[in-house]
């Protein structure tokens, strides 16, 4: 079986850019990509439990895995949330599920954005992980426009083994990820 064409740049093009660039003496120092985790949070799941079972199915189609349905640890009185409330939908993706949604996320996904200018070079952790949010999931074109009830927004956070930001932000630039210039 082919390797992903994203684990195939990542060897070929980034490793050997990233320890010329920052001088490892090691290849295995080379930070690389360990998961990606995609997160629906609902509030409405509370009133309507429908409304759990479509963002689900889309998350499904959208990562090619059947997401965990996460439960409120504590309630909290002024959102009228109860401690074990389904309030929202999460996948993990490993592997070459991990890099063929990344290929997906970078080359079909983002771009398909209204207005978009790049993905925000500022959204690193401190600890070399990258968070972004999507305001829809019709960016997907999996996802049919006729089958959806309400537009959901996704928060996509990659995590890698870099130990800096700035490690990671040439990772990701390596990758072909479109960071926006400040």
């Amino acid at each position: 079986m082919a390797l992903p064409r994203l684990l195939e740049r990542y060897r070929q093009d980034a490793v050997p850019a990233m320890m010329k660039e920052f001088s490892y003496a090691n290849v295995m120092q080379v930070p690389h990509v360990v998961k990606v985790v995609l997160n629906i949070g609902m509030g409405e799941a509370l009133q309507n439990a429908k409304s759990l079972d479509a963002a689900t199915g889309d998350l499904t189609i959208i990562a090619g895995q059947k997401p965990v349905i996460t439960k409120a640890k504590r309630s909290i009185a002024a959102f009228k949330l109860r401690e074990g409330n389904s309030i929202g939908v999460t996948v993990t993706l490993r592997s070459e599920r991990m890099w063929s949604f990344l290929d997906r996320l970078i080359s079909v996904a983002l771009p398909r954005q209204r207005d978009f200018r790049g993905v925000s070079p500022d959204a690193f952790d401190g600890r070399g992980n990258y968070s972004l949010g999507l305001r829809e999931q019709l960016v997907w074109p999996e996802i049919q426009y006729d089958k959806i009830d309400k537009m959901r927004g996704m928060s996509i956070t990659v995590v890698t083994t870099a130990k800096t930001d700035e490690e990671a932000l040439r990772l990701l630039q390596l990758l072909g990820m479109p960071f926006r210039k400040n």
